[in-house]
């Protein structure tokens, strides 16, 4: 039984697989950590083995507590073996949590040619080939981070919780905020898409992360959603390695 555990620059991410089923999986802030990997382990004694991600630092304290733990851990980093030819020109700066996401895309779309967007904090882009080749991707702002930034970097302009305007010339300040971030942002990634289709054929569309249900809907090129999508490439990852060692 595995346990995954996904550390991102908000939330730590925890969930229990057997093999490729998910028993569980919940969310809470990282000053949680300990505690809640603790009760975790006691609700599924028959966990065997463990994979830690992490795009920010542990804390030391952290670190010690999963050096205490009498289960085998695997740290993923760019060094990790994974079931995709990388040929990104500076994997060492390459996100944990993008490698996850292609392997994701690999062991549940394999010879396809495939799109993973990741609409969180950041919105990444990572594509992969029907040979399983990792091209690379891109990176912008997410939708809070664009209201965010809105409201910190100017001196007048308010912080605003997501929303979509009922048209898309804003009429308020409010509207034309909501307007240029959340339409912008929905028309920067069917542009985008689009870009793919045009270069590759039969593209599979996979759209992740926690904006995935404000986004989806909203999108007009056929995606598939699916907001556990990183948590289950990180288990993909770990029996990978379970079968490679």
């Amino acid at each position: 039984m595995n346990l995954i555990v996904d550390a991102g620059n908000t939330y730590v991410k925890v969930a229990v697989f057997q093999q490729d089923k998910m028993l569980h999986h919940e969310s809470f802030e990282k000053e949680l950590f300990q505690k809640k990997i603790e009760k975790t382990l006691q609700n599924f004694p028959e966990v065997d083995q463990m994979i830690t991600s992490s795009v920010t630092k542990l804390t030391k304290e952290t670190k010690t507590y999963l050096a205490s733990l009498a289960i085998k851990i695997l740290k993923l980093t760019h060094e990790t073996p994974v079931p995709f030819q990388n040929t990104y020109t500076t994997p060492e700066t390459l996100g944990v949590d993008r490698i996850a996401l292609v392997v994701a895309a690999v062991s549940q779309y394999p010879k396809q040619n495939v799109l993973v967007i990741d609409a969180g904090t950041c919105i990444t882009y990572d594509f992969k080939t029907v040979n399983e080749i990792y091209l690379g991707g891109g990176i912008s702002p997410g939708v809070q981070l664009r209201y965010k930034t809105l409201n910190l970097l100017t001196a007048n302009l308010p912080l605003l919780k997501p929303e979509i305007p009922k048209n898309y010339i804003g009429n308020s300040t409010n509207n034309a905020i909501h307007s240029g971030v959340s339409i912008g942002v929905i028309t920067e990634i069917d542009g985008i898409i689009e870009r793919y289709k045009e270069q590759f054929e039969h593209l599979t569309v996979i759209l992740t992360g926690g904006d995935t249900n404000f986004l989806a809907k909203r999108l007009k090129n056929t995606i598939f959603a699916n907001s556990k999508f990183l948590l289950q490439g990180l288990n993909n990852v770990l029996e990978y390695n379970r079968y490679n060692d």
